[in-house]
């Protein structure tokens, strides 16, 4: 299978590395021709535009940032669609909105190609170390040809169901990771207050049956959430705000996952 990977930043990069260590032909495409350059090294080919890309691959993944992303490098005048030929397949590696992935599958649909959701968690040494967490939605079939190009860098990879599944669940993950950090940072708060040193407390609970993953990040800060504001407070309030839209659209009640969420976003200035 001839692959084709868009979007080479700090989680984007380490993967499209992996699927060309494994021996995959493989092309890649930047905005910015530096972007290109860690790979000068390797057997990768570049393409000047997401078309050239996708007409020279089989399955193209994408790793951008956000849904008005995914879009301008599918649909653009010389984007992917333009490209890519019927019986080929897009792979959205980037969280966005599950109905973003629906639409642009129907599109993508019309012209022969399969488009499948497949958000990913566990960053740039996750899939260094091909043990990165990917969260699939779409049809079976599909599902299981670009498995082996997904093993390169996922352990586990797992097959949620249909179109936007996917989405939902990394959503899902994002909305209780960030619960788990207004519960985690005033457990240490309270502790201080109570004459317990928030380090020494962070080092009991990591030992003990409240751990979390929520609670290592806040603790490798320093005891607040001031690092994790300034550097994720805005994707964790997106991810939030989305998850909260999909629960009120279906008539659904988030319970107290969603308010303890909103805990996280209040303490970092972010409100939703």
């Amino acid at each position: 299978m001839r692959v084709g990977f868009i979007g080479l930043g700090s989680q984007g990069g380490p993967m499209a590395r992996r699927i060309v260590e494994e021996g995959y032909e493989t092309t890649l495409w930047a905005r910015r021709p530096e972007s290109l350059e860690p790979y000068a090294d390797t057997a990768a080919k570049s393409a000047a535009t997401p078309a050239e890309l996708a007409a020279a691959s089989d399955l193209v993944c994408l790793c951008v940032v956000a849904d008005t992303d995914v879009r301008a490098v599918l649909e653009g005048e010389n984007g992917v669609l333009a490209g890519l030929q019927p019986g080929g397949i897009v792979a959205v590696h980037s969280t966005v909105h599950p109905d973003t992935c629906r639409e642009l599958a129907d599109k993508a649909a019309a012209q022969g190609v399969s488009l499948i959701d497949a958000p990913v968690s566990g960053g740039g040494i996750g899939a260094a170390e091909r043990r990165l967490l990917v969260m699939v939605g779409g049809p079976d079939d599909v599902v299981a040809k670009v498995r082996p190009v997904f093993e390169t860098y996922a352990n586990p990879m797992v097959h949620l169901g249909g179109i936007g599944s996917g989405q939902v669940a990394k959503l899902l993950n994002n909305l209780l990771f960030t619960a788990n950090l207004a519960t985690s940072a005033t457990a240490l708060a309270l502790g201080e207050s109570l004459g317990v040193d928030p380090a020494n407390l962070g080092k009991v609970i990591s030992h003990g049956t409240a751990n979390s993953f929520a609670l290592g990040r806040i603790v490798d800060a320093g005891g607040t959430l001031d690092r994790l504001a300034q550097h994720a407070g805005g994707l964790l309030r997106k991810d939030v705000g989305l998850i909260a839209e999909l629960a009120e659209s279906a008539g659904a009640t988030p319970g107290v996952v969603l308010d303890a969420a909103d805990a996280t976003l209040g303490l970092m200035n972010y409100p939703r």
